[in-house]
């Protein structure tokens, strides 16, 4: 059998290809109101047509765990009883299909509080519904972004209850996987790097210090997920910095930290952090992050980053590079990309019913 179409088990659950989706905002939430926050016709749409086309697991967009902890007025929220009913409808709808329900839980730290990003996604003031952002330090993501407010330790421990609480809802919701966001210049990775943290207390300055914001979310998350179902941690491998920065070989070694903390995957991607930063892109550039962290601990990988054909992907896996792929913007040009490649490849997927006479 083709290795992109092969179940993958963790923990008790078994993903039944390993062709995923993975977060990619939609911004087209209600800014204001009750629904906001809440998916809406256009996300239930999107993600229902991924699951019908074959898609093994699909990871919802950054979901905020707080209003503030939004990357714009339009973001995804998972803080209230009203959200996790919308959900609902859309993971229902998932599970029927075969595809596996997961969530990112996020914080956009900094980074928050910015308009559309077709529309130029310029910091917003409170005349258009944006907020104060806060961050690791009072570092701005750049010279068009405010000042971020310098989060307190108190804030910290608030925030860490904040990612339990929506890990919480998101089981209530239907999710089946839970992703911690700690990628792309958001605030745990805003902690995590010193570019962006420059803290003097215990959450800034060494390794160990800047490491523990989010090893206290993972902490936190796992507490109350369920213990037959996957966690897993999306990070940027690199901020593609020559000094100063966020590194590979913090990632392998933070890594092998997260894996004893109970995380189950690493979702690896790169950049974010740093404005400015030229970042070499080419067909799989970020694949060689997620197979030296997979040569090098024991922590299951999963691989992103310009994966837009089956040969590609299946060589990722065949090779040992990821135990899986996700295909972002290939998934957004191609909803059946998944049944595609099965066909091409040799290997199945689950076709509805009613697409029968299409195969």
């Amino acid at each position: 059998m083709s290795a992109l179409f092969e179940p993958y088990r963790l923990r008790d659950l078994t993903i039944p290809n390993r062709v995923w989706m993975p977060p990619m905002c939609q911004y087209s939430a209600a800014p204001q109101g009750p629904e906001t926050g809440a998916p809406n016709d256009w996300h239930f749409a999107h993600y229902a047509a991924r699951a019908a086309g074959g898609t093994g697991l699909i990871v919802v967009e950054a979901t905020a765990v707080s209003p503030e902890g939004r990357i714009t007025p339009y973001d995804l929220g998972i803080w209230n009883d009203t959200q996790v009913e919308a959900f609902r409808r859309i993971t229902r709808f998932l599970v029927s299909q075969g595809t596996v329900p997961g969530i990112q839980l996020a914080h956009a730290g900094r980074k928050a509080s910015t308009g559309l990003p077709w529309q130029g996604g310029a910091p917003l003031g409170p005349d258009a519904h944006g907020w104060q952002p806060v961050g690791a330090s009072a570092l701005p993501f750049n010279e068009e972004h405010p000042v971020p407010t310098e989060l307190t330790v108190d804030q910290i421990r608030e925030v860490v209850g904040r990612f339990a609480d929506a890990a919480r809802r998101a089981l209530d919701a239907g999710f089946e996987v839970a992703e911690i966001h700690g990628a792309h210049g958001y605030l745990i990775n805003g902690f995590l790097s010193p570019h962006s943290n420059h803290r003097t207390d215990a959450y800034g300055g060494s390794y160990e210090n800047r490491v523990r914001f989010a090893l206290e979310v993972v902490d936190a998350v796992r507490e109350v997920w369920p213990e037959d179902r996957p966690l897993f941690f999306r990070v940027s491998a690199t901020d593609w910095l020559a000094d100063g920065g966020w590194s590979a070989d913090d990632t392998v070694r933070f890594a092998a930290e997260l894996h004893a903390h109970g995380v189950d995957l690493l979702d690896v991607s790169t950049g974010g952090n740093a404005s400015g930063v030229r970042i070499p892109t080419g067909p799989g550039y970020q694949v060689p992050f997620a197979a030296r962290v997979k040569a090098e601990t024991s922590l299951p990988v999963a691989a992103v980053g310009m994966i837009t054909d089956a040969e590609q992907a299946e060589k990722i896996l065949s090779n040992g590079e990821a135990d899986a792929v996700l295909l972002g913007r290939e998934l957004l040009r191609n909803p059946s990309w998944a049944r595609h490649a099965a066909r091409e490849l040799g290997g199945e997927v689950r076709v509805p019913d009613q697409y029968h006479r299409s195969v």
